[in-house]
């Protein structure tokens, strides 16, 4: 079955707000205001709604894209010759990822995001690729061999916080930098 094709205005409409929303998430995070939202598109809220019934749809429509980023860059670290190095890299720009953008920061530790397929799949793919980078590292004695996928998330959550509390927007790499220094294999 073909694609239903939008009007133009509707086309442009619907662009406004992905445009908008990756603006007000990526400023606010995900529990921002869709007002705010439909308000910087130049739309009403009906016609917010009439696109995306729901939070949720929205913030998929936008991170589905991002979330393929994350999936890209395990497959970056998978292809590195050398596995500390492309353990250090990938998890450097996931937490740049995260002070980049708060919306994807706070997607990037969220528990579960049910009622999207494709970010679920992205996510599943994702910890998938993580866990092959974090075992490539153990394997060549880089990384310490007790870490795994939850730690990796609990240094997202720890980044997060970094992100939201400090006043110096760059507090991130030094917490990052001393974290990394107690990830490796001694």
């Amino acid at each position: 079955m073909a694609a239903v094709r939008l009007r133009a205005d509707a086309e442009r409409n619907r662009i406004a707000l992905l445009a908008a929303a990756r603006e007000v998430f990526s400023e606010q995070g995900l529990e921002a205001s869709l007002d705010e939202i439909a308000r910087r598109a130049g739309v009403g809220n009906a016609t917010l709604y009439r696109r995306f019934p729901t939070r949720r749809d929205l913030i998929a429509a936008v991170f589905a894209d991002r979330k393929a980023t994350q999936v890209d860059l395990a497959e970056h670290a998978l292809a590195q010759p050398d596995p500390w190095p492309a353990f250090v890299g990938y998890v450097t720009a996931l937490c740049e990822l995260q002070a980049a953008n708060k919306g994807l920061g706070e997607l990037l530790v969220a528990v579960n995001f049910d009622g999207d397929e494709r970010l679920a799949q992205l996510r599943a793919t994702s910890q998938r690729r993580a866990r092959e980078v974090i075992q490539r590292a153990q394997d060549a004695g880089g990384l310490r061999a007790d870490f795994d996928l939850d730690d990796l998330w609990r240094l997202l959550m720890a980044n997060a916080g970094v992100i939201q509390r400090s006043p110096d927007p760059e507090a991130w790499r030094r917490q990052l930098s001393l974290l990394l220094d107690g990830l490796a294999a001694r």
